[in-house]
């Protein structure tokens, strides 16, 4: 098997010399043409169940595009699953995998905080018929009932970058599937599904998209699980866009550059937030890895850091606010960087008492040059009020 740069950057194009083009078609169809009613209706039928078009027509771009499953063969590619399925965000594509569980009989989900704020605030209110019991990393096991139909896990967790050990939680889940959001790893780092996962989520809004400019969720997995998941997302019109699928293409030919280079980054950002005074701690996989995680389930760290300010929600304003060249913005993994208070906005709907610290920034490293990046962190922490003594 080629290696994964390679593979990022000629995955999903095989086909393309044979067709006379060098980079991938887009097609926008809509709808497409029948060839008689009745192959139309098998073909229909066959889609509409979550399979693929085997030599059919295609019919309606909401049961299948061409240029979406191109996308989604490159990710199953990197991520060594059998598919993966697109669909129009990663909170749709979450969306989907719990209305999966819902429709199987098995309601009942034990996930691990933290967890992205929105995966938090959707399990937590039942909206999609399931119920959730929260479960530290070594209960997961007592907590699985008989209804269980999923067991979910964040690595690096959002936003503490905390690491779950993925082979560990399958031990515990038994025959209960794994859901694991590895978005902020991306493949580059990390393959899930070599670790037992059933199942792996990746908001390619984030990493895989890489500027900020396209929405997506997506995906991997094994082929019954691509066919629920297919029929879910051609029923309910959670498809990911054919323009949005191109760029999310495009955006894995240089995963693997981006994400190494802002590791880089962040590993030295990391340790230079270590010995500012106005810090009282960083959290990073690069400098404290107690389970020995990097290097046997994660190849490195991530490009992902947050750091707690001893002034508390105060300081971490104050920091926020003046930051010039750094951008105060949700999201994340894009080429530029950025900063946000977890607790205010993107976890802003957990409960109380599993919501972020409020003296807590995450901050997400990009591409710009390191000199530049820390100059701004300085000035930004050289507004904060002088303790004295």
């Amino acid at each position: 098997m080629t290696q994964l740069d390679t593979r990022s950057v000629h995955a999903g194009r095989d086909d393309l010399t044979a067709l006379g083009v060098h980079v991938p078609p887009i097609d926008l169809s809509t709808t497409y043409p029948l060839p008689d009613v009745d192959s139309g209706g098998t073909s229909y039928d066959a889609l509409a169940q979550g399979n693929g078009p085997d030599g059919g027509s295609l019919v309606y771009q909401r049961l299948w595009n061409p240029t979406v499953a191109r996308f989604e063969s490159a990710l199953a590619e990197l991520e060594q699953t059998d598919g993966a399925v697109a669909f129009g965000s990663g909170m749709a594509a979450l969306t989907a995998c719990l209305l999966a569980t819902v429709a199987a009989g098995k309601p009942h989900v034990v996930a691990v905080r933290p967890l992205y704020g929105g995966s938090d605030h959707l399990l937590s209110t039942g909206l999609l018929g399931t119920t959730v019991s929260w479960a530290g990393v070594t209960e997961i096991g007592t907590a699985i009932r008989p209804d269980t139909g999923l067991v979910i896990v964040e690595t690096p967790a959002n936003p503490t970058v905390e690491l779950v050990d993925i082979a560990a939680v399958v031990r515990q889940a038994g025959d209960v599937p794994v859901l694991v959001d590895s978005t902020f790893a991306t493949p580059v780092l990390q393959q899930p599904a070599r670790h037992g996962a059933s199942l792996v989520l990746h908001s390619a809004t984030k990493y895989l998209g890489g500027h900020g400019d396209v929405m997506g969720g997506v995906v991997a997995a094994g082929v019954e699980w691509v066919g629920r998941l297919r029929q879910i997302r051609a029923v309910t019109g959670g498809l990911l866009h054919p323009l949005a699928a191109y760029e999310l293409h495009r955006g894995l030919q240089t995963l693997p550059v981006r994400v190494r280079a802002q590791q880089a980054s962040a590993a030295k950002v990391a340790d230079w937030l270590t010995a500012q005074p106005a810090i009282e701690k960083v959290h990073y996989p690069g400098l404290s890895d107690p389970q020995e995680l990097i290097g046997r389930q994660q190849s490195g760290p991530g490009a992902v850091l947050a750091f707690t300010l001893t002034g508390g929600y105060a300081a971490a304003a104050q920091v926020a606010a003046s930051l010039r060249l750094i951008t105060h913005a949700v999201s994340l993994g894009g080429v530029d960087t950025l900063i946000q208070h977890p607790a205010a906005l993107t976890h802003r709907l957990v409960t109380p008492e599993a919501k972020p610290g409020e003296g807590l920034l995450r901050l997400s490293l990009g591409l710009e040059d390191l000199e530049d990046l820390t100059a701004d962190l300085q000035q930004a922490l050289n507004s904060l009020p002088q303790r004295a003594g």
